[in-house]
């Protein structure tokens, strides 16, 4: 939504590029300012955590955040799901801005990253060329049907939570939204996905599906979230962490992640 509220149908006037051979993904600054300066922006499309922009003339630009990219505009603050504690960055640029384009009306857009996890690339065709075309269903676009889900799911022999963190799968699953759909669906997130039973299955469909939907009916706003949520709990790994219900909260590591659960509720491990 703010891509498109700031990109969408302008013009780039102006592109510039940082310096950084590991965001920029086979792609020098000077090719990508050439590809982008004086385009205009037709879509913006989106499947799992990749983001591209439609251009009135291929290449386009494709995006991926990392754990701590964002796209910034002027006097709004960045999306924050989980408190920093740190003060917000009131300079323009931003630090750690990696791209920042302008346009035609003077509204600018920005890339940061910090950790420079994300990626920036161009692609001719970005669904039909990797990365995009390695990753599995959208949990948003195309969702597949508890049978169909039932028969992906048996192939795989490792976890549920690794499964659902593993992009090949499913587009767009992070750690946070892998705990919650294991919490919602009342799983053991230890437990091998091809020991799932059809309805077993279907409680995990169904959470992954209300819960994606849910965040981005509310713009991803962490206080619009239900409050029932293990979302709302599960941070910091503290010892005595509990859900409102007095249910004790549990900390441990699945699939090289940290993995917060509720072992009264998620059973079957």
């Amino acid at each position: 939504k703010l891509a498109e509220s700031v990109a969408l149908g302008r013009r780039i006037e102006r592109v510039v590029c940082a310096r950084d051979e590991i965001v920029y993904d086979g792609v020098t600054g000077a090719r990508f300012r050439r590809a982008l300066a004086g385009r205009t922006v037709r879509a913006v499309g989106r499947r799992g955590k990749h983001l591209w922009f439609e251009l009135d003339e291929r290449p386009w630009p494709l995006f991926h955040f990392g754990m701590t990219g964002h796209f910034r505009v002027r006097d709004v603050a960045p999306l924050k799901l989980a408190s920093s504690g740190k003060k917000p960055d009131d300079a323009w640029p931003p630090r750690f801005t990696k791209l920042r384009l302008v346009f035609g009306d003077g509204g600018e857009l920005v890339m940061t990253n910090a950790r420079r996890l994300g990626r920036i690339r161009l692609r001719d065709d970005p669904l039909a060329e990797p990365p995009i075309a390695h990753l599995g269903f959208d949990p948003l676009l195309d969702l597949p049907s508890t049978p169909d889900l039932a028969v992906r799911m048996a192939r795989r022999k490792v976890t549920l939570k690794g499964l659902l963190l593993d992009q090949s799968f499913a587009a767009g699953v992070g750690n946070w939204i892998a705990d919650e759909v294991c919490f919602r669906a009342r799983l053991d997130p230890r437990r091998r996905a091809d020991s799932l039973s059809r309805p077993e299955v279907g409680r995990v469909r169904r959470a992954l599906g209300e819960i994606i939907r849910r965040a981005v009916a509310v713009d991803a706003d962490k206080t619009r979230f239900p409050r029932t949520w293990l979302f709302h709990f599960r941070w910091g790994k503290e010892t005595d962490a509990r859900m409102p219900s007095g249910d004790r909260i549990e900390h441990l590591t699945v699939a090289g992640r940290t993995t917060a659960w509720v072992p009264s509720r998620q059973r079957g491990g």
